[in-house]
């Protein structure tokens, strides 16, 4: 095996692929870098278990994803896994415009650039976990720019606590054109909806985990590509540009979440998130030092009045009145955790949010007032009496 790359750009690849491989697997193969070199492309595979990052430049690509020059030459095709903190790091360090790995015996790479010359030892790429094989007959192509909304607008309700592992996932479906993707740690919700044109007969109900979803978001920030989705039984598959970008499934039944989220309401209130955000944000300084760490909402519409108030018996309180464009229902004072409607929030972005309590002590929910039906974050309060 032996190739020349422009170093930059071969670079920009090995980043790509690093972001799935961890130091602390259980499976020592995968701490390392797969790369096989065929006539006329490279692959580079990097692999968790639970994610896989596969990446492929090819020698009549005249351009990297980071518009540089491959200027990719093959001497002779070959495999082999090399360590793959160590490899980045000696590539990214080189002192020239180009780099040459080659294998001369064995599993050993000659890594050479300018005067410099590594060699590092690999192992057979024949052992490193084979990627499963997905069938193309269930393709959806996805925005770029709506798949990162949704995953951005639904990750933040997924659970983090290990006592229910499917928790742990977003729940997204795909029914007669309706992707919807749902997540709940079971003290918040967040369900977002979208009509998707010319996706045919192809159905998803699939569990997808929030890390997988979170990491995929930060890679298709830097494309614009469309996003190919494909599923099988166990994985998930997005492709985009040249990359491959494998997810595991979870396994087990999602929670009914749909009779979750109320139909009725005795107290809404219209304001504009970013002004809101920042009055739960002043609120919560105090509430953090607070052991209970919730702050009060009391709304009077009759007197037209909303108003924002925490404490913390140690360090004092706060109390702020919020701009309203509509208020309307029976009185109410309802606490909850600052952090979850912090998230919730940002979330809606510069949009006037329309929320609807029905008593202290049930969830209340959150939507965009310009699109009522396929956005919505429901928060449980806190009793704190």
């Amino acid at each position: 095996m032996k190739f020349t790359i422009n170093r930059s750009a071969f670079i920009s690849q090995l980043n790509n692929v690093l972001r799935a491989i961890s130091s602390k697997t259980t499976i020592p193969i995968l701490t390392g870098l797969k790369m096989v070199v065929a006539n006329d492309s490279i692959t580079l595979t990097g692999s968790n278990s639970d994610i896989t990052i596969e990446s492929v430049m090819s020698a009549e690509s005249v351009m990297s994803a980071s518009n540089e020059d491959y200027e990719l030459k093959i001497d002779e095709p070959g495999s082999i896994v090399l360590p793959a903190r160590f490899f980045s790091e000696i590539v990214k360090k080189l002192p020239d415009k180009h780099v040459t790995i080659e294998i001369t015996s064995g599993f050993q790479a000659d890594i050479t650039s300018g005067n410099a010359k590594f060699q590092i030892n690999g192992q057979d790429a024949e052992n490193f976990p084979h990627l499963p094989e997905v069938e193309a007959n269930n393709t959806v192509v996805l925005a770029n720019d709506m798949l990162k909304e949704v995953i951005w607008q639904t990750v933040i309700a997924v659970s983090k606590q290990e006592s229910r592992p499917i928790l742990a996932g977003i729940h997204v479906t795909l029914h007669d054109g309706l992707l919807t993707a749902v997540a709940t740690d079971s003290h918040r919700l967040a369900q977002r909806k979208v009509q998707l044109d010319g996706v045919g007969d192809v159905n998803y109900d699939v569990i997808i985990p929030g890390k997988s979803l979170d990491e995929l978001s930060g890679m298709i920030s830097d494309v614009d590509d469309e996003v190919k989705m494909q599923v099988t039984d166990n994985q998930v598959l997005f492709i985009f540009g040249n990359t491959h970008f494998y997810s595991r499934l979870l396994e087990g039944n999602y929670p009914e979440t749909s009779q979750l989220i109320p139909d009725t309401s005795d107290t809404t209130v219209e304001l504009d998130a970013g002004t809101f955000l920042s009055s739960i944000d002043r609120a919560s300084l105090l509430s953090h030092e607070s052991r209970n760490d919730v702050v009060k909402l009391t709304i009077k519409p009759g007197e037209k009045l909303v108003r924002i108030s925490g404490d913390s018996p140690d360090i004092g309180m706060v109390e702020e009145d919020v701009a309203t464009s509509a208020v309307e229902g029976n009185d109410l004072e309802i606490s909850f955790n600052p952090n979850y409607m912090k998230d919730a929030l940002r979330s809606f972005g510069q949009s006037t949010v329309k929320i609807s309590f029905t008593s202290p002590l049930r969830p209340f929910t959150l939507v965009p007032t310009e699109d009522t039906e396929n956005f919505v974050h429901l928060i449980t309060p806190v009793r704190t009496f």
